[in-house]
């Protein structure tokens, strides 16, 4: 008969079992969670989140005075900050991301589309955490647009550098390293 396994002992038995675990996705390893065999940590995916979040809320005004009544992407936002805080879950985050995106898609004005994209985004960033240039983007795409009587690249240049400014410290690298590397797949949004 075997002794019975110490609760100590099954624990390092499932963490050497997580460690074996390895990505073999076509994503970025960095932005893949650690339990799924990535690179990301669980508190850096937060900081990700709540970044991503603070990029698509820094524009939220400009639906919300075209679509005062709609509140998808607001509540996507809000959902973001939350999951970022650990109130709310992937499963949550992605419903909130399913409605901001149908409200980019029954827009008819392109700036709000954008900012609801960039809302639906910022939220999808819990589930998956290489959304996170989609929410700053899109913010950028959002207010080239609305600039459309200045300078529309000197607009975005300046929101770059506003969403730049807010990058906690510990994801900073990660994040430019990301703007530059997806820089043109992203409409060159990220030259600041």
């Amino acid at each position: 008969m075997r002794a019975p396994i110490s609760s100590r002992a099954l624990g390092r038995a499932q963490d050497d079992k997580m460690k074996e675990v390895a990505y073999e996705g076509s994503r970025d390893p960095r932005f893949v969670a650690i339990h799924r065999g990535g690179l990301l940590e669980p508190g850096q995916h937060r900081l990700l989140a709540a970044w991503a979040a603070d990029c698509a809320e820094h524009v939220l005004s400009l639906f919300l005075s075209r679509y005062p009544e709609d509140d998808r992407p607001k509540h996507a936002v809000e959902t973001a900050r939350a999951w970022a805080r650990g109130e709310a879950t992937v499963g949550e985050a992605r419903e909130a991301a399913y409605a901001a995106h149908a409200a980019a898609r029954e827009s008819s004005d392109p700036v709000a589309r954008e900012v609801a994209r960039a809302a639906g985004h910022a939220v999808a960033t819990a589930h998956m955490a290489d959304h996170e240039l989609g929410a700053a983007a899109y913010a950028i795409r959002a207010i080239r647009l609305e600039s459309k009587d200045t300078d529309p690249q000197l607009a975005g240049k300046r929101e770059c550098e506003w969403q730049r400014e807010q990058l906690p410290d510990s994801i900073r690298d990660l994040v430019i390293s990301d703007q530059e590397q997806r820089n043109e797949k992203l409409w060159s949004v990220f030259s600041c």
